[in-house]
Parts: structure tokens; sequence; C-alpha cells
């Protein structure tokens, strides 16, 4: 057997099995051994029996000394049978397993996992795992024992087999790809013995180097890869040459100073230009903080230099509130914006193409269709995208295709830690406007459930009355017979017909066409709506200053990243805001997450213990940022990990940056091989 071939070559899979295992993720052997376990049940203390803990898991070791009966009442079948050891004696029932009365030996030694209970004065293990007492080893009982994130009836008992025979086959083949110099100085454990004690710990010390050198071992390929993909940015030729920077003309026309923290983040932008390599940048910054501008003064530098400048949005919304915020400004300096979306005629695409290719359009904004192949540059220099995460590196990348590696921008406002930030976007510079403006107003956050409706519907009645607007977030477009989620059209009906029969209630969500969301959110921004229900379709870039209400419902259906920018999109004008997360949700984790919004505002802080609560898997899509999903590695338990492993990275690039000497060829062909399955999402 080898560590490529496909698992319907390990004994005892099956065609069925394969599928099972396939569903998981696991298509060869080096999967398998791979799939590492996502929690341990200690059951090493193994307990006499007259030392049994009533009401508790106990693991006991035990002799059969009656034979195996099944009898049955109705349709319940009941197999029991009697162990003893040197103090006492235990029974042990099974409920409708009947082929145990074959299966467990009489007078054979066994060990045994279960709940103790007393019944009708008798001590009795209630279903429990058993393993028999032989020459091979114990793989559920007895021992610290691996618990398996499996699904498709593929139990707990067949993983742990599985896995163990297949270790036992291949451990030979594991290679260790790590230099000698960094194991030695890292105090790194070999490979093999770092996912045998993965799965099968000898013992709390084994364990613990395993997992050390497993989650290196993965941030580690992370972090030299990011650094060889920016290494290899720098390196590129920039032939975008900015030599006039002075943006006086633009800023007399802001109606406002910037902050400190946007000059800050500027100064940084305009050192990129001193530089020999192209700009790649990214800017984080909270809802509000003023990113927009920065992309504006690099627009207006671009332009004046005699470039073309590109800003993408990731939706028809956000792309069309960016062009009038941007058309209102540059139109004061003669600099032609034009809209370029996928919902636009072809007449109006056809002579947006043409106004392009002409370069008489100096700055392009609009959706992914500034991408498409019909789009062709005369002279792109600049290329922003906006809210990155809702693209991708490889989205990105085309864009910059368009020109010769144009200086580029990525704006998020979905702020990350910084750790996390250096592992999605290693291939970028990162700068953070972690100051919002003056004036900006702090939003109040509270947590009910849904019996302050009648108050929340009052607030929202007096809200409207004095000329004021408010949002109302759905987590479904349509109703759903198996849950009792809100959903947004249903929803809408029955607030317009028998809450707010007064007022003017509209909806909006992703399934509208283009031009309908367009009109809805004008007709908002001009007042014309009282109360906007809608999905998360306005989760990013919507501005409308005279919003002060956000109602959330189903609040525990989103993330704290998610909830945070839902509740960026009020307080954006000078009048108090207010967000209200609704939730019955009775989880420990949902509540924790909602009483983290009630208590912070700062997105950075919120970032962090997102990533607390959550782990690193669900706290961002990963894949689309090109990185690959973590297997063992956590980005919050393992802060000092990655900071060591940052180091070694570093210096190691610094030796030698394609990896080209021969010790680090196996280390080559590891970090290749790591990337070769992110759907083509990491690209130079």
């Amino acid at each position: 057997m080898q560590l490529n071939d496909d698992i319907i070559s390990i004994k005892n899979i099956g065609e069925e099995r394969s599928k099972k295992l396939q569903k998981l993720g696991i298509f060869t052997v080096n999967d398998l051994i791979e799939y590492f376990p996502r929690d341990y049940d200690d059951r090493s203390n193994v307990l006499k029996i007259k030392d049994i803990e009533l009401n508790k898991i106990n693991t006991i070791k035990g002799k059969v000394v009656i034979k195996p009966e099944t009898t049955k009442i109705k349709h319940l079948s009941i197999t029991k049978i009697r162990i003893s050891d040197e103090t006492g004696f235990l029974e042990i029932v099974w409920f409708n397993q009947p082929y145990l009365k074959n299966t467990i030996k009489y007078k054979g030694e066994y060990i045994f996992t279960g709940k103790v209970i007393e019944k009708y004065g008798r001590l009795q293990m209630e279903a429990p795992d058993y393993e028999i007492i032989d020459d091979r080893q114990l793989l559920s009982n007895g021992r610290i024992v691996p618990i398996y994130a499996s699904t498709y009836k593929f139990s707990q008992k067949l993983f742990r087999e599985v896995i163990s025979q297949t270790l036992g086959s291949v451990k030979d083949q594991i290679k260790e790809f790590l230099p000698k110099e960094i194991l030695r100085e890292n105090n790194l454990c070999d490979r093999a013995f770092a996912i045998e004690n993965i799965h099968f710990p000898k013992d709390d010390k084994s364990f613990f180097k395993a997992r050390y050198r497993l989650a290196f071992e993965e941030l580690f390929l992370l972090q030299t890869k990011l650094l060889q993909i920016k290494g290899i940015l720098e390196h590129k030729q920039c032939n975008i040459n900015i030599k006039d920077t002075n943006i006086k003309p633009f800023l007399d026309i802001l109606p406002f100073k910037l902050t400190d923290a946007q000059n800050k983040v500027l100064k940084e932008m305009l050192n990129d230009f001193k530089l020999d390599k192209a700009m790649n940048r990214l800017i984080q910054g909270d809802v509000g903080s003023g990113k927009t501008v920065i992309a504006q003064i690099l627009s207006y530098i671009g332009v004046n230099n005699g470039y073309q400048v590109a800003v993408m949005a990731p939706t028809d919304v956000l792309a069309s509130q960016h062009f009038e915020s941007f058309k209102k400004l540059f139109d004061k300096l003669n600099i032609k914006c034009i809209f370029l979306s996928g919902s636009q005629k072809a007449k109006e695409k056809r002579e947006a193409y043409e106004l392009i290719e002409k370069g008489e359009a100096q700055i392009i904004i609009g959706t992914h269709a500034i991408i498409q192949d019909k789009v062709i540059f005369k002279n792109l220099g600049v290329v922003i995208t906006d809210e990155q995460h809702r693209f991708g590196v490889k989205q990105r990348e085309i864009l910059s295709k368009k020109g010769e590696n144009p200086h580029t921008l990525v704006m998020t406002a979905t702020p990350i830690p910084r750790t996390l930030a250096l592992i999605l976007y290693g291939d970028l510079d990162i700068s953070i406007i972690d100051k919002l403006p003056p004036g900006r107003q702090k939003i109040d956050t509270v947590y009910v459930n849904s019996t302050y409706y009648p108050r929340i519907y009052n607030f929202l009645k007096k809200n409207a009355d004095e000329k004021r607007q408010a949002y109302i977030i759905c987590p479904m477009i349509e109703e759903n017979e198996k849950n009792e989620l809100k959903a947004v059209l249903s929803y809408t009906e029955e607030l317009k017909n028998e809450v707010f029969t007064s007022y003017n209630v509209e909806c909006i969500h992703g399934k509208m066409k283009n031009d309908e969301k367009q009109d809805i959110m004008d007709r908002f921004y001009k007042g014309e709506i009282d109360i906007l229900i809608s999905t998360t379709v306005i989760e990013v870039g919507i501005n409308v200053p005279n919003a002060t209400i956000m109602v959330i419902e189903n609040a525990e259906r989103f993330g704290i990243s998610q909830l945070h920018q839902l509740r960026g999109r009020v307080g954006r004008g000078s009048d108090k805001s207010y967000c209200v997360l609704v939730s019955d949700a009775k989880s420990k984790q949902s509540k924790e997450r909602l009483n983290t919004m009630v208590k912070y505002s700062d997105g950075f802080i919120l970032s962090e213990k997102d990533l607390e609560i959550r782990g690193t898997g669900d706290f961002f899509g990963t894949r689309q940022h090109g990185v690959p999903d973590m297997k063992i590695a956590n980005l919050y338990k393992d802060m000092e990990i990655l900071k060591q492993v940052q180091k070694v990275s570093i210096m190691l690039y610094k030796k030698d940056p394609l990896l080209l000497k021969d010790e680090n060829k196996d280390l080559k062909e590891k970090i290749d091989n790591f990337f070769n399955n992110i759907d083509n999402t990491v690209s130079l």
C-alpha cells in the first residue's frame, strides 16, 4: 500500500465505506492518516469495580463470568453479561444489539467504558464501548482515545481501527520534509512520530510534542509560500511611474480634513511610490473609518500621472454608491468617471468598453464586470478592490493583469486580527485606519428576545414619526416550514398589513433584479421609505445617514463580523443610533456572541473575540483567499507558534528564497503540493 493509493485499497474499506470517507474529504491513504482527531477522551484511568463512581463515565477491566444472554420485551432486545475483577461484580447491558450474544466471549477479558448507574440494587453499565484484551493494541479504551469529526454512520471505533491498521502499513513511508537544521533548532519531533502520536498518543508528553510539530509545520508551509509570493511580486518590474504626488487640488475640494489615522495610511501609500516596485497594499479599517477617501486620493494620483484607475466592488449597490461619491468629487476636477456592471444594458456596456479602450474613461468603477475579457484598458495604472474578502486572490490577479503590473490597493471593512491578516493577505503590505473620524456616533446595542416585539415596533414607529429611518434584517428570503426563521417576503407583508399600516415599508433581497434593488435603495436614500426589510444584501458599503435603527432578527444566525458590518449601516449621521439584536437562541455560544456585540463596538476587538469564540475554521472562508484549510493549527491558540514560525520562515527565505538548495528540495515539493488543491486561487 502506498500513500497516494485510493482509500479503497485499504483493508475493510469497500465501495460503500469509500464513498462515506470521500464525503469527509478522504480520497487517498495519505488523506486518511492526515485526518486528525477533533478531540480526545481520556480513558487511561482504569478503575477497580469497587472504585466505580456512580452516574459517571468509568473505564473498567474485567472477565466475563456469565455467558451473554439476550431477552426480548416487545420490540426491545436486551443483551446482558456480568464481569468481575478481584474487587467485585458489574452487570453490563446493551439494547437492540442481539449479535453481541455471539460476539462477547465467555471467560474473555475485556475493557469497558460507559456510564454506571444503580438499578434494582445492583451496579449496571449501559451500552459501553468495549475491547477484548489480547495481543492487539487497545484503541478505544484504557488509553487517551481519539475522537474524529465523523458523519455518514462511520463509527468512531471503525475510524480508529482503520487508521491504526493503515498507519501500521505505511508508517515507514511518512517522509520528513523539514530541513534538519529547522527540526533541531525548534526542537521538533520527526513527522512519523507526530502523525502516530496525534492519533494514538502514548502519553500527554507525546501528544503535545506531536501537536506542536504538526501545527508548526502547517503554519510554516503557509508562511513560506506567502513570503515567496510577496518576493516575486516585489521583484516584478514596475512600469507605472508615479512622479507627481501633489494632492492639494484634491484635498481642497474635500468638505472635511483627513484624520491622523488617514494621514498615516496615506503616508505609507505615498512611500510605496518611491520604491521601484508596484504598490501592493491592504487597508483595513473599521466601518466608517474613511477608507474610501484614501481610495479616491490614490485614484486622483493615478489619473494625474496619466493612468487609468479601476475600482471594483462586490455588489451593484455598493459599486453604484462608490460611483456616485467618486463622480461628485471628480466632476469638479474634470476627471471622467464611468460605471460598469453586468446588469447594464448591452448598449451601455458597449459604450463603456469603447471609452475604456480609448482611454477617455479615466476612473472606471464597477463590479466583477470590470475583469471580463471584453474590457480592454488603454493604460491601467491603479487597481482598487473594495471589500476584498468578497472576491479572492484570483479575481484581484485577473484585474491586475489588465495592466502592466499596476499599483494595487485592496480595502476591507471586515477587521481581522493582524496575525490572521498576515496569513490571509501574506502577499500584501498592511495598513490600518485605527481611528474613526470625529463626530462619528457610537451605536447603542441591545440584545433582547422575541417578547420585546411590541416595544421594538413602537420604537420604530416613534423613529419614523421623527422623520428617521430604520433597517430590519432577516436571515432568509422565503418561508421554510422546517424552521421559524424570519423571512423577508412574508415578514414584510405581515408588518405592512398588521403593524406599520401608516408607514412606508419595503423589502430588498439578493434575488431581485439589480435595477429593482437600485430603485429601492435610491428611494430609501431619498427618505421615501421609512423601514427597509432586507437580507444581508445591505451588509457592506450602504450609506444612508438618516437611518438610525438597525434591527437584526434571528441574530444568532450571524457571525460577529457580519453583525458588526450590519450594525455599521447606522450611526452615519448626526443623530443617535441603535442596534437591536433579537434572538431566542438557547446555546451558550450564541448568547456569548451576542453579548460580545453589546459589550464592544471596536471591530478589531470584536474580531479577536470572534476568533476566540469560533476558532479559526469558521472565522473566515479561507479557501476563497487561496489559503488551505487548517487541519490542526488554531490561530487563536497557536499565536506563539505562529510568531516563531514567522521568524524561521523569514530566515529561510533570506538564505534560499526559491528553495533551490538540496536540503530544501523536499520542503519545496511539499509546499507545492500543499497549495495544489486550492482551486487555483493562489497564483503568481
